[in-house]
């Protein structure tokens, strides 16, 4: 459906069950879970989907080896079950990749062989492989570039990956599915309340038509991360902030500085943080840092000395140092953790809380991709009774995802993007071959072909730039420079979808190339 149909229904003054705010992990999240209970839902999001955090993570699914160092046992059981149910009902989107924790000192083998093999046992059933211990020439053997000198061997065990952006559109075209109605570029701008004070719906902006809209609801749902503050002040202007935010940063390199399937995760940085080396996309990740953020905003910064920090750590653990010139993409993304103040970002737990407020707003913050299905069902269980609905049990323990389709029956390798369609592949393909040299990459940089523009606009809502190059496609991240070089044609492939002019596809190649600018590193 398109995004037209789903403005018309907002529009329409019809109430809604449940209106939902954020288009995030969380909210589609959310959005899936109610619509599937058969709740009448509607998601609001203010730009597009997976627009801040949930396109910006380390892109794993994973219980959490830092948190099981913590002590935090019921954090990482609940997140390795979570992890094993997203696998098995996104295995397009999922994959298991083995990770080694490289030892320079004989008794680290012991030591993390045995928290690791808690971590396996935790996992119980849903586990995706055991770990193992590593001598020096099969971790070499796994990794061929990690740096030999002192190295004794390693400890490997598996964790899941993913692409947070594309399993936020998998997400958003599942709730559509079950019926929900899904609206991006659509800002909220006030809540409104009935005679008693309790929250009964909103208004809200659409960004494309600048209609101003009300709508009625029995529930309200702020699923926005590090804006829930600003969603609780429509309702109260003098509530207590709960998010704390906390800035992650990612540098891309290219996939010679880790040869192989095999990630790493590095247990000694300069903070006491865990980093990880993982191959993604044809590229090697590496991240992530943790530093107080004082004002969630939409584009974060990483600051010099957080990729001083990542690039030196890096370079500890690879045969090849990596500088600043080899960074192809830099990008920060804000961590929604719940308030606790004194504590330091990085010791702040990542449990989900649900608040419900006197007037009846429901608000969850804190979790993290892994647990984004269990917070919203805790969530939409918190909404179906201040709505008094009836209580139809969440089905999404068992609910495959758009797409879904079993790893052996896909045609295209695990890293490759057309793995991420699932069955929606075909659907890929008609376009491609229906589109004027549709084929065609739309730059010898990077995998994506021209098609694939029309595609994301004609079934995943894309409305610019932007959002075709950043998060259906994840070429601002690839390769930020490659990106802004296929912008203008990316612009001329939406309009000739959505009957812009020429000077909306310039305004639209100068905006995109200035968010591409602040990707890339000086020199």
């Amino acid at each position: 459906m398109r995004r037209e149909n789903h403005l018309a229904a907002a529009s329409s003054g019809e109430p809604w069950d449940i209106v939902i705010i954020g288009g995030g992990a969380t909210g589609l999240g959310c959005a899936v879970d109610a619509a599937s209970r058969g709740c009448r839902t509607l998601l609001l999001e203010q730009v597009d989907w997976a627009k801040a955090t949930s396109s910006r993570s380390t892109k794993l699914v994973h219980g959490g080896v830092r948190y099981l160092q913590q002590g935090n046992i019921s954090l990482v059981r609940e997140a390795l079950h979570e992890r094993g149910i997203m696998a098995a009902n996104a295995p397009h989107l999922v994959r298991n990749l083995a990770f080694i924790v490289p030892r320079y000192k004989w008794w680290e083998g012991p030591f993390y062989g045995i928290g690791l093999k808690l971590y396996d046992l935790l996992a119980g059933r849903l586990n995706l492989a055991p770990s193992r211990i590593l001598g020096h020439d099969k971790t070499l053997e796994a990794i061929p570039n990690l740096e030999p000198s002192g190295l004794d061997g390693g400890v490997e065990y598996h964790d899941g990956q993913f692409d947070d952006a594309r399993m936020c559109v998998t997400l958003m075209r599942t709730a559509q599915d079950h019926g929900a109605a899904v609206l991006n570029h659509a800002t909220v701008t006030g809540l409104t309340h009935d005679a008693d004070g309790h929250v009964c719906g909103l208004t809200f902006r659409d960004e494309e038509t600048g209609q101003e809209v009300q709508v009625s609801a029995s529930a309200v749902v702020n699923a926005t991360g590090v804006f829930s503050n600003d969603i609780r002040r429509m309702d109260d202007d003098a509530v207590e902030s709960i998010v704390e935010p906390s800035r992650g940063v990612h540098l891309v390199l290219d996939a010679s500085f880790l040869r192989g399937d095999t990630a790493i995760m590095v247990p000694h940085t300069d903070d006491g943080r865990i980093l990880f080396v993982i191959p993604w996309h044809g590229r090697c990740l590496v991240g992530t840092t943790d530093a107080h953020a004082p004002e969630p905003c939409l584009e974060p910064r990483a600051t010099d000395e957080e990729v001083e920090f990542i690039l030196r750590n890096a370079a500890r653990y690879l045969d090849r140092d990596p500088g600043r010139g080899d960074v192809l993409s830099v990008f920060a993304g804000l961590r929604p953790l719940v308030r606790k103040p004194g504590t330091q970002t990085k010791k702040i737990s990542r449990e989900h809380e649900v608040i419900v407020d006197p007037s009846g707003l429901v608000t969850v913050v804190g979790g993290k991709w892994t647990t984004y299905r269990k917070m919203a069902m805790d969530t939409i269980d918190h909404a179906i009774d201040v709505a008094a609905l009836d209580h139809r049990p969440c089905v999404t323990a068992d609910l495959k995802l758009r797409g879904w389709m079993a790893v052996e029956d896909s045609t295209a390798r695990l890293d490759d993007w057309r793995h991420f369609y699932g069955t929606d592949l075909d659907e890929v393909e008609a376009i491609c071959a229906e589109v004027e040299r549709g084929n065609e990459l739309l730059d010898e940089g990077l995998p994506y072909p021209r098609g694939l523009v029309v595609h994301a606009v004609r079934h995943e809502h894309a409305r610019t730039v932007e959002d075709v190059l950043a998060r259906r496609m994840r070429a601002l991240l690839l390769d930020a420079h490659a990106s802004a070089r296929c912008a203008r044609q990316v612009a001329d492939l939406i309009a000739a979808e959505l009957g812009r002019d020429e000077a909306w596809c310039a305004a639209q190649t100068a905006s995109y190339e200035a968010l591409a600018a602040g990707y890339v590193l000086d020199d």
